[in-house]
């Protein structure tokens, strides 16, 4: 919590680790479809598009959930480059020059080290994936993008990449009966404004 209270009020984090400005949810308000949509995928989706701190607050857990993805691809990149890719150059110089034997133990070697790797990664990103109250806040980013989307082409003056983040593939089902990821309450100010 305490990183999502180092960002800038009124900022947020895009998938690449740039900092940008929130679009205020009056851009938004102000084109009648986008308000329309905006309250309609609310309703859907029981959250408040119009809210800028549960906009940001979103945005927020949305950039959390995408650094585990990431993270997680990129152990799972690596070997499987080196033994999906790198398999075949093996195979044409080293392997296809060696016995029955060889070829089939390297065969097997490769593809288990496959298997395992994906594997690994399927249990270090399921739980996360599968987590209903992360599934709806998946929902509502890519309803956002739409809203936004929408106020766009009605004229708001709201950047072409806006929000500057891809879209989710596990984005669709809402769940109801979900956990909502409570919006942490803003710092003492220390009597400073």
């Amino acid at each position: 919590m305490s990183d999502y209270h180092a960002l800038g009020r009124g900022t947020f984090v895009d998938d690449s680790g740039t900092e940008h400005d929130l679009v205020p949810s009056a851009v938004i308000a102000a084109v009648p479809a986008a308000r329309e949509a905006a309250e309609s995928y609310g309703r859907e989706v029981r959250f408040d598009f119009l809210d800028d701190r549960a906009v940001h607050w979103m945005l927020f857990q949305r950039r959390k959930d995408t650094e585990k993805g990431s993270l997680v691809g990129c152990l799972l990149a690596v070997p499987l480059f080196i033994f999906g890719v790198g398999a075949w150059p093996f195979w044409d110089l080293v392997a296809s020059q060696k016995g029955r034997p060889f070829q089939a133990a390297f065969i097997c070697v490769d593809a288990a080290i496959v298997i395992a790797s994906l594997v690994v990664a399927y249990r270090l990103r399921h739980p996360d994936v599968a987590d209903p109250a992360m599934r709806n806040m998946r929902c509502r980013a890519r309803l956002y993008r739409k809203i936004v989307g929408i106020a766009r082409d009605g004229g708001a003056d709201i950047p072409r990449l806006y929000p500057y983040y891809g879209m989710y593939a596990t984005s669709r089902k809402f769940f109801p009966e979900a956990p909502e990821l409570p919006i942490p309450p803003l710092p003492e100010s220390n009597g400073t404004k």
